[in-house]
């Protein structure tokens, strides 16, 4: 049996599981709170994993999917131990916002301080109390406020075979080999030796049930890797293949935007991904692909000024192979054709 750990003076003996409220900054109503989280603690030694959602408090797809991970029916059999923070950016969280309510990025402010800005308090909280006790982290996210991105993880692959092998283990097509970002989670958490990465799926302050699925699937997989559950005994069908370069497609003038290519779509060199319009449809411009590859993330937004980032494309030497894998993969978790009944409600 595994000893009990202690977060924010709060014991969590092994077998057990608890909610606690990690006191923050108020709010200047004078109104107290809290960051809310809840310890999963397994009788059995094991990794400790955080899963964390919201940094950016209008990204919520993962506060409905570490619900459902919370609510699965495995995970009171866990070996080691799980820490959730569904929202981490409370203060944005409530304000409907990506920012701090002094506009400050959270995710650009760790490890943070205890005598800086608020953002910086936030981050050294989390970093002190919770980051410290951890093997391994996931950070979900989800696209901007009208920008939307296929389900993919990002990480930096680069020496980091554990990284590396969390990302092929959650089980997405898309993996993004990134640099970690000055400031970020991802940065601190790489510091300090510890594997994280970031999942990316869906669009600011909307559920999307396909990107949802597709998180708590990838999670419990990344558990079934490390030995914190038991192995899946069906196995995927493809094998998750690896982007080291995208790009941002910028529409070439301002304008009424119609999109005629979707997520997960294989485009090439050349080919047409909207239109832009004048209001009187008297002028048309054409959105042209510089290159080829798999469309990951574009606005929904049908208007757009010229230089506005309208498309983002991940360059694969095998696209035609990764755009397979994406719909068989959409179509296994989509709740219209999938053919095994969820025990959760689908959203719609």
């Amino acid at each position: 049996m595994q000893e009990a750990i202690t977060i924010a003076g709060t014991s969590i003996q092994p077998g057990t599981r608890q909610t606690i409220e990690l006191p923050i900054p108020s709010f200047y109503t004078h109104t107290s709170a809290s960051m809310m989280l809840h310890v999963i603690h397994g009788r059995k030694p094991g990794p400790c994993m955080l899963i964390c959602a919201a940094i950016h408090g209008d990204e919520i797809n993962g506060v409905e999917i570490i619900r459902r991970i919370l609510k699965h029916k495995t995970i009171d059999r866990i070996k080691g131990t799980i820490i959730s923070i569904p929202v981490v950016n409370v203060f944005g969280f409530v304000a409907q916002s990506r920012y701090l309510p002094d506009r400050r990025d959270l995710n650009r402010s760790f490890p943070g301080s205890k005598h800086g800005s608020m953002a910086s308090r936030l981050a050294n909280i989390m970093m002190t109390e919770i980051v410290s006790q951890c093997t391994h982290v996931i950070d979900l996210h989800t696209g901007a406020v009208a920008r939307e991105n296929l389900p993919q993880i990002r990480a930096c692959l680069k020496d980091q075979p554990e990284t590396e092998a969390m990302a092929r283990a959650f089980g997405v097509p898309v993996i993004l080999n990134s640099d970690v970002r000055d400031g970020s989670l991802r940065e601190a958490a790489y510091e300090h030796d510890i594997p994280v990465i970031l999942y990316e799926a869906g669009e600011a302050l909307r559920f999307d049930e396909v990107a949802i699925r597709a998180g708590v699937r990838g999670i419990l997989g990344v558990m079934s890797y490390l030995d914190m559950r038991p192995k899946n005994k069906t196995k995927r069908k493809f094998q998750t293949l690896v982007s080291s370069s995208t790009l941002w497609v910028r529409a070439p003038e301002s304008g009424i935007l119609r999109l005629i290519v979707p997520l997960g779509q294989l485009v090439k060199k050349g080919d047409v991904l909207a239109y832009i319009n004048d209001p009187l449809g008297e002028i048309e411009t054409e959105v042209i692909s510089p290159v080829s590859g798999i469309v990951i993330g574009k606005t929904n937004l049908p208007l757009a000024h010229e230089g506005e980032a309208v498309f983002h494309i991940a360059k694969y030497s095998k696209a035609e192979e990764v755009s397979n894998h994406i719909e068989t993969d959409h179509d296994e978790l989509d709740p219209y054709t999938d053919k095994i009944r969820s025990e959760q409600v689908p959203l719609v």
